[in-house]
Formats: C-alpha cells, structure tokens, sequence
C-alpha cells in the first residue's frame, strides 16, 4: 500500500472580505455579538464545527463560498457596519485611560497569570482563576489602559472531558496547532524571536506569541521548539500538568522568562501585577537585573522592585499555594542566589514567615515580600487572607497586616445575552457607558414586566435545546440505544424552574450537597403542580479522585428512573456551555464550604441576564446580598465540623426551595406573569451589575494600586536608585537599632483611671527608651478599643505627641483617647518605625508593644 503524506489547501480570501481577516486577528469579536453574528453568517455550520473559531473558518471555507459572499451586498453591508465599530472602537480617545484617572499610568501594567480565558475557541485556560484574567484584559481594553499581559501558550491547553456510560471523567488531551488559534508569531524578520531562559545548567528558548484583545497585547511563550531538547519542549505542554519538578519549570518560564520577553519586545512597564503566586519569580529577576545592570546591592534593589509590584491572592487555604522544598530551590535557584549577593539560607526565607524556618519555599510568601500593594479577591477573603499570613507580619494584628482586596467582577459584555443587551439599550439607554452607573441602573424598573419574562423565557427555551442536543450526542458518543438517544429530547422543561450549578468540581465546592436527601429531592422534582429541574456541569482536575468522584455521583443521580429528565450532567465545561447557562438558567445554585470561595464569578454572570442567586454567604455573596435580589443559604457555624455544617446548609437549601423560591416562582396572580419573581429579577440586575463587572474592578485596581506603585516606582528609579539606596540603608539601620527600642512605662492620667465618664478622655502616657533610633523615625501609638476574650475589638488607633526628653535618653509621649460611648475597654501602647518612603506601615514588621 502507498504512504500518503497530507498538506492543506487554504482558501484565497476576496479582496471585499479582508477585513474579515484583520478582525479574525483581534479578540474584540468575542464580546462584539454583532461581529460573532458575522462570522455565523459565513458558514454556520462551519462556525459549529470549528467551535465558533474565525480563523479556522477562513482556512477551512470553501473557495466557491467566499466568492460568492464577496458579491452579496447585504453581507458585504454587515462587514462594513462591524469594521467601521471595530475601528472606532479602537481609535477612541475620550476613555478612562486617556481621559480619566487610567492617564497617570505613563508606562504599562505588565499583568502577568498562568492561564487566560478568553473564548472556548482558545483552550487555554482550566477555570475561574483564566476567566478573570481574560476578562481583566478586555476590561483594561475597554478602558483603554496602559495594560500589556504575559502567560504562558500551552500545547495541549487543558483538557477535553468526557463522561462514559458509568459517569467517569476521561480527560481527553487536546493537540492544538497554533496557527489555527487567532495568535501570531513575534518575528524579528523571517524567523521567530525568541527569549532565553536558564533552568539548571542549560538555557531553555521560548518562543513569544502574540494575541490582540482589543486594545491591549498578550504575550504567550512557548517552549515547544526545536532550539530546546524534548524534556524542555514538555514546559508549556499542559496546563497545571506533570509534577512539581514541571510546576517549578513552568513558573521560572512564566515570571523570569516573562520579563525577558517585555525586555526583548522594548517593553518597559511600570507596575508588575502578579495574579496569583505562579509568577512571582519575575520579582527575582526584576532585581537581579537591577543588581548587575545598575550595580544595586539586593535590598536597594528589592525597594525599587517591590514599589512597583501588585500581588493578587485567589486561595485561602495554605495548601491550595504552591511551594517547593528546599533541596529543589537550592538545585534551581543556588547560583541564583550567589548572582544577586545573598547567601542561600538568607535567600529562602523571602518564601518562609519567621515563625517556621521549615517550611518549605512559598511563592505566595515571596510575592507578599516582594510587593508593596497586596490583595484579596472579596471582602470576606482580603480579612481570611490578612489572618492566613500573618505570620508574615508577626506582631502585626491581623487587621493591620497591608493585605487589601477588590472584589472581582466579570466582562459584562462578553456574559450578558445580547437580546438583555438590547433590550437594556431600548429601555434604559447606552447601558455600556453607564455600566458602574448605579442610578442607571434603577431604570430596569421601566422595563415591562411581559417583556422582561418574555426575553428570560426565550433565552431558557434556547438554554433546553441546546442542553437537549449536548445529551443526545453524548449518548450517541457512548453507544446508547436509539430510543434513549430519542428520549434526550425530551429531557428539561422551559417552563419548569430551572436552577444550574456549574464550576470546578472540587471537593470544598460540594456539587454534591444538594443529593443530601434524594428522597426529598425526588419529591421537588416529580411535584405535578410545581416541578423544578437542574442542570450541572463542570471538570475535576484530572488527579483530583475526590472531585471526579462527585461527578461520578452526580451524573449517576441524573439517569435514575424518574430523575432523568429533570437532573442533566452536561459534559464538557467551557465558556459556550456557560455563557448558555448564566444566560437561561432562571436561579445559579453556589454552595461551597465557607470561607473556601475567595470570592466566585459565575454566579455574578446571571443577574445581567435576569437570573438569581442562591448561595452560601461566601466570597463576592457576602458583599451583593441585600434580601430581596436572591437567597442565601445557611448560617456559618463557628466551631462546628465540616459535617455538620454541610447539614445544616443542606437542611437551609431544601427550606429555601420548598418554602420561598418554588412557591414564588409558579405564584402567578395574573396567571401569567410571576410578578413577585420578576421584582427580584429587577432587584438582581440592579444591585449586581453596575456593581460586580471588571470595568469597576480594573478601575479600582487603577486607582488604588497601579497608580501608586507607578508614582513609588518613578520616585525609586529616578537618580541612580537614591532613594531606593537611602530607604535600604535606613532600614538596616533600624533593623540592627530597634533591639533596643522598649517602652518602659505607660501612665494614665485620670484620677479614676478604671471608670472614666463619657466625655471625657482616658490620658496616657508613656516612657519609650529608643537607643540609636531617631526620634523622627518613629510613631508612638495607642491601640484601644472593646475588650473581648483578652484582645480588643474594633480597635482604633490614637497618636502620642513627643512632649519630653530625659537626660537617660527615654522620651516621654503623651496623648488623649476620647471616651464617647460606654463600655469595658482596653489598650496598650506601641512603637512602630516610619519614614516618608514606607509604602506599608507595616512594610519593616517591626513592632514594639508595652
């Protein structure tokens, strides 16, 4: 038999449709439904078949198509109306980042992450952790923000997920051929630029993709090379694949080859902004380039470093941080640590808090200390956080440990249906300029309720046929019988309440809560009057037993006689499944093990299309629950076990559907309209979305983080690093000085120092021995508030005026903590260092209490 070798023959694109071209390149069309519209129209069933990817479809079109397109006027029409929107879009000039408080930023944000969510078109990304990254960048797009983004392009992405007839996740590798994703090599001329990074004894080249989104450029480097042997070809293979030893080289590639490239691209940004801790090697590099390009000893170096760089924390348990043992940061990072003047035991414990030397090295404790501006991604996980690591700060109160948070959010646009997008634009205005408007969004209340239900309802009918249609090939796929294959279109209702649940599935987010009492559960499903279905979806990571057993289970409860046609697993989660599924769904069930959320974002992509919340008060819940926009489940218990806790909010979930949320969803005054479900639809998309969206988040990271570190990082830079160099060397200064700082003896001065009347105010002072430490380089404070359990609560802080000097070389400070509101209260004094350089008060952790 012959050997047949293959090629391809790609299509010539008309000259009327290069335009097409020219957007296929530029991910804007992701959150443009007039440009997907487009593309659809070239070839739907090519659009299906390539999985909605427009650079496939130009290659893949046939000749005959194109050219007849090239003469039909009307799509000749469509191409012109969303080019031209393309263009404007791009050459605007009143935005946020020109105009607006983003114009301070004079170099870019360097945002770096390990995995980037945009489309299901480009797989690489697992989760929660790459959507907010893609949405972040189209956000900062928008905006129009000095933004430039760096991650890491990986060959087989994450993986495809199949469900056998037994419910068991296979993980399918994915194969991806790069240049049928809209990416394109950085070339310097015919051949590719590529980046050199050393691991071990030897220099691993990374070649440099590029990816538009809108406005603002991603780099994604790729090891697999021909310039590199097959192990380090494996680097960018997989995404969170292979053993630490990978995870280890994965990490060096990202941040220090990371800012390799910014430097071969002649990028020099202001801010570095770690998403999560897979990148804080760049910190490391940041300053060894300092150390051997500008002669800077390492901690003048680390002042200029860490002024500039942001940190963001997503995980609020230790184990979810990675961290490598010390034989390995020894083996990878000895002559590291040799290069940049400091001796190794001295060079790992920037990854270990001082209260255990034997820990091993945490990139999350490295990225804490090597940035100045650090982050929460809610309300609840910025105060989890400060309590996680505040052994990093020891002595600090964990109110005080300089970890702040800002809440995420998600690209509106790209989740919200565009039939709500237009029917906000009819009945409410330009909503995309008014997207943080919150008086804005009052106006939802003008929207009639018929025509309100009527979209939501068109959007679930469309949510079921395509649930339908996923099932059916699935059981085509598995080999089931034809009439079960039949009986996948009759599975769903779109006049049944309809409630998904839909994310990663591991074992702290508990997909299995709700399976509690299947007897029960059974009851809800089969009620002939007011029936209610499910609808699940979500991948485990491919090691994680615990997480595919649940899916397991799941799928199993969804094809049990009686059940099937009301509970589904549908396989495969990506961001088409869910854009499906926040935009029908009529309630998002969230029910993870509190405090283990940070904070969740699908759950904030309903209310934009008229869906609610039932949630455990947990991540971004907590802050968005007002009473009357969803439901929350469960109280925390403190103290209790993980057990009982998920009892009492499985007993809280069953209450809420049995006695709130079925009865006022089929409750129908009129007959027709469940008015009382449709004022909570209105109080949804009012309290959430001008709130929870990126643009917001992207803003306030602006303005509260990057803009500082930007104004730190100029101040630091400028003349030779001087005042890097001076604040390094006060610093060791107070370090070797503060020893010897003690308060000696702290006096009230009311007559009746245990009752003092409202009013009045406690008057304290206090006798601080400095030594060598200057006076005017540090702030004597008294910390005061409630007393509870030996500690205090609500604690305020009031300043002590120097207002004496003895000869023993003590001074005497004194101050007045004013008593307005009765009570038990309690206090102690305490010496912190300052200086007009500190950008943390805390940024020494050096702290003396009497």
């Amino acid at each position: 038999m012959p050997t047949f070798q293959t090629y391809n023959v790609t299509p010539i694109l008309p000259a009327a449709l290069e335009p097409l071209r020219e957007m296929t390149f530029n991910l804007w069309w992701t959150w443009e439904p007039s440009a997907r519209r487009l593309f659809r129209h070239l070839d739907p069933e090519l659009w299906d078949r390539t999985n909605h990817n427009p650079v496939r479809m130009l290659q893949l079109s046939r000749q005959a198509r194109l050219e007849e397109l090239a003469t039909d006027k009307g799509f000749l029409r469509e191409i012109k109306a969303v080019h031209d929107a393309f263009q404007k879009y791009l050459a605007r000039t009143d935005t946020y980042g020109k105009t607006g408080a983003g114009a301070a930023l004079q170099k870019p944000v360097a945002y770096f992450s390990a995995e980037f969510g945009f489309h299901e078109s480009i797989p690489n990304y697992s989760g929660g952790l790459g959507i907010l990254s893609g949405d972040h960048c189209k956000s900062a797009s928008d905006l129009d923000l000095n933004f430039v983004a760096i991650g890491l392009l990986y060959r087989h992405g994450y993986f495809r997920q199949e469900i056998d007839k037994d419910g068991i996740q296979h993980a399918i590798s994915l194969n991806q051929n790069f240049h049928h994703l809209p990416i394109r090599e950085v070339r310097d001329g015919d051949t590719p630029r590529l980046v050199s990074v050393r691991v071990l004894d030897r220099e691993v080249r990374a070649k440099i993709w590029e990816l538009h989104v809108g406005r603002v450029n991603l780099y994604l480097l790729d090891t697999d090379t021909p310039e590199n042997n097959a192990a380090d070809r494996l680097i960018t293979a997989e995404l969170y694949g292979g053993d630490l030893e990978m995870r280890m080289r994965q990490e060096i590639v990202l941040g220090i080859g990371g800012v390799h490239a910014l430097n071969a691209l002649g990028l020099e940004p202001e801010v570095f902004h770690m998403n999560e801790g897979h990148s804080a090697f760049l910190a490391l590099e940041r300053i060894r380039r300092l150390v051997t390009e500008r002669g800077l000893d390492f901690y003048s170096a680390l002042q200029v470093t860490a002024s500039a760089n942001v940190f963001t924390t997503h995980t609020p348990v230790p184990a979810g941080n990675d961290s490598f043992p010390r034989e390995m940061m020894r083996k990878y990072f000895g002559t590291f640590a040799t290069e940049i003047g400091l001796p190794f035991e001295e060079f790992f414990s920037f990854g270990q808090t001082r209260t255990n030397t034997t820990d091993p090295f945490s990139m999350t404790i490295l990225a804490l200390r090597m940035s100045r501006h650090s982050n929460g991604v809610s309300k609840l996980h910025g105060e989890v956080s400060r309590g996680l690591w505040k052994d990093v700060w020891t002595g600090v109160p964990p109110h005080e440990v300089p970890i702040t948070s800002v809440t995420n959010g998600i690209h509106t646009k790209t989740w919200m249906a565009p039939e709500f997008s237009a029917l906000y634009d009819k009945y409410l205005g330009n909503w995309e300029e008014n997207l943080t408007n919150q008086d804005f969004w009052r106006r939802v209340i003008d929207i009639p309720d018929a025509v309100l239900w009527d979209t939501h309802q068109k959007l679930k009918l469309r949510l079921v046929q395509f649930v339908r249609e996923r099932v059916r090939m699935q059981r085509e796929r598995i080999g089931e019988s034809p009439e079960s294959i039949r009986a996948a279109n009759r599975i769903l209702d779109p006049e049944i309440l309809t409630i998904g649940f839909a994310r990663r599935f591991a074992t702290y987010k508990r997909g299995i809560l709700l399976f509690s009492d299947k007897e029960r559960l059974k009851k809800l499903v089969n009620d002939t009057t007011r029936p209610v279905q499910f609808i699940f979806a979500g991948k485990a990571h491919p090691r994680d037993e615990g997480g595919k057993a649940l899916i397991q289970e799941v799928y199993k409860f969804s094809r049990e006689t009686g059940l099937h046609s009301r509970i589904v697993f549908v396989e495969d989660y990506d961001t088409y499944i869910a854009r499906r599924l926040v935009q029908g769904v009529d309630l998002w069930l969230n029910n993870p093990l509190r405090p283990l959320e940070a904070s969740g974002t699908s759950g904030m992509k309903a209310p934009p299309n008229g869906g609610l919340n039932l949630s455990v008060l947990d991540g971004w819940w907590c802050e968005s629950f007002n009473g009357n926009n969803g439901w929350a489940i469960g109280a925390e218990i403190k103290g209790g076990n993980v057990d009982f806790q998920s009892e009492v909010d499985s007993a809280s979930l069953y209450q809420l559907l049995e006695n709130q949320i079925i009865p006022l969803y089929y409750a129908k005054p009129d007959g027709k309209l469940p008015l009382a479900w449709l004022q909570l639809m209105r109080e949804s998309i009012r309290s959430v979305t001008p709130v929870f969206n990126t643009h917001r988040m992207v803003k306030e990271y602006t303005e509260r983080l990057y803009v500082p570190a930007a104004q730190a990082h100029r101040e630091f830079s400028q003349d030779g690093c001087v005042a890097a160099s001076g604040l390094s060397q006060w610093k060791s200064r107070i370090r070797k000085d503060w020893p010897q700082v003690r308060i000696d003896d702290v006096q009230v001065g009311n007559k009746e120092r245990q009752n003092i009347p409202v009013g009045e105010s406690l008057e304290v002072s206090a006798r601080v021995h400095l030594g060598a430490v200057d006076p005017k380089h540090i702030r004597v404070e008294v910390y005061h508030g409630e007393s509870e359990n030996g500690g205090i609560k609500n604690p305020g802080i009031t300043a002590l005026a120097q207002v004496n000097q003895n000869g023993d070389g003590s001074y005497i400070y004194h101050g007045s903590v004013p008593a307005t509101e009765s009570g038990a209260y309690g206090f102690s004094v305490r010496v912190i260092p300052t200086h007009p350089h500190l950008q943390q008060d805390h940024e020494l952790r050096l702290i003396t209490w009497s």
